[in-house]
């Protein structure tokens, strides 16, 4: 086989951009994944992820999104596709009872402060004026919201799809899906990655964004075992069941809310289409860890019904307890929540691009275009310094 200038392994949500930036670049991709993506086993699929421009996880993560919005625009006028929708997005929370979200202690204040420093129109809600605007939410008197008139949703599989069919229509993307990598090792002049079938591939240089399966497939390699843990997060779409309408209107915003007395913040969706008959798609941040080859796909009943009572019934009075359906996915975790993007400090031709930590999908494009940069170039438009293994040491 023809050595490659790049191999790639994993290629969901940020592999996926890196292939389609790397074989624009004119460079020799080689790429492999464990499923065929998109799929419904990792991190991306569901229909929706929410996509924001103020980012309560931290202001350094709003160049990626900013231009990841860029780069969602011109796929979409390459492809035909409909990737990103502007329904706007709406934050509540308090100033006084905060908590974790993302690891974050204070998203809200975060989320003005990124806002004020990017320049990003917004707006602030109280809670009157959350009440009258978005009579859906339940709010309480000493709410206060953030409102993103850019905010919106991004069709997940879609994104995907486009990236993959992007980077083959260059001729220089030779991507094996359902081929899952076994592991990867240093040669004299490159890396040579041994897939699960025992073949060999050598390239110059390698990107492991392999999700859950990438904190397998580095352990040999990082100075500590316990940097990641991977999770499941289950995602429902509860019934509308009064006041349609509300749910119709184009212009419902996606959400983020840390609900008081509560110590889960939950986040969610307009219904698929705008047709409240799909449901209302709504997670909570309660999350179990998991291995990835062994996850329990199915969500009981019971637990079903134990969300809706004590996360969504307060908030939602709209909403009912019927479950049209829920999906699970996983999140790669570290501390804090942070993005972990780096060099193996004993092998410099090999960089790895996790964890998202639950909030990455957003940002994908734009750290894949970041992640082509450095394999070619050595330096990236949108400094990713801050998401180092020695930054993340340093809490």
């Amino acid at each position: 086989m023809r050595r490659a200038d790049v191999m790639i392994i994993g290629l969901g949500a940020v592999g996926s951009a890196a292939a389609y930036h790397l074989a624009k670049q004119g460079k020799q991709v080689l790429g492999f994944d464990r499923f065929a993506p998109p799929h419904p086993m990792g991190s991306s699929h569901g229909e929706t992820r929410i996509t924001r421009l103020a980012i309560g996880e931290g202001a350094e993560y709003s160049p990626l999104a900013m231009r990841s919005h860029q780069l969602w625009r011109d796929m979409e006028r390459q492809t035909g596709a409909t990737l990103l929708v502007n329904c706007g997005g709406l934050i509540i929370s308090n100033e006084t009872d905060v908590r974790l979200n993302h690891g974050i202690s204070n998203f809200l204040g975060n989320t003005f402060e990124a806002a004020r420093r990017h320049g990003i129109a917004h707006q602030r809600l109280s809670s009157a004026e959350m009440r009258e605007r978005f009579p859906q939410f339940n709010v309480e008197d000493h709410e206060i919201g953030y409102y993103e008139p850019s905010a919106g949703y991004l069709h997940v599989e879609a994104c995907i799809e486009a990236q993959l069919a992007l980077a083959r229509d260059t001729q220089r993307a030779e991507l094996h899906p359902n081929t899952p990598a076994a592991s990867f090792r240093s040669t004299a002049d490159g890396v040579e990655v041994i897939t699960a079938a025992g073949h060999a591939h050598v390239a110059d240089q390698l990107l492991v964004s392999a999700g859950a399966w990438l904190p397998r497939l580095l352990a040999s390699h990082l100075p500590r075992q316990d940097l990641f843990t991977v999770t499941r997060q289950v995602m429902h779409w509860f019934e509308v069941r009064a006041h349609r309408e509300r749910f119709s209107n184009p212009s419902f915003p996606i959400f983020i809310w840390e609900p008081p007395r509560q110590q889960q913040p939950i986040y969610g969706f307009p219904p698929a289409n705008r047709d409240p008959a799909a449901g209302m798609k709504i997670a909570t941040e309660v999350k179990d860890v998991v291995d990835p080859d062994a996850v329990d796909r199915h969500e009981p009943p019971e637990r079903i019904a134990s969300t809706f009572r004590e996360h969504i019934a307060p908030w939602f009075p709209d909403l009912g307890p019927r479950s049209i359906k829920t999906a699970v996915c996983l999140y790669t975790e570290v501390k804090g929540g942070r993005f972990v993007v780096d060099r193996l400090p004993a092998m410099g031709r090999v960089l790895f691009a996790s964890a998202c930590s639950g909030h990455g999908f957003k940002h994908s494009a734009a750290l894949g275009e970041a992640l082509a940069q450095l394999l070619t170039t050595g330096r990236s438009a949108v400094d990713l310094s801050c998401f180092s293994l020695a930054r993340l040491a340093m809490g």
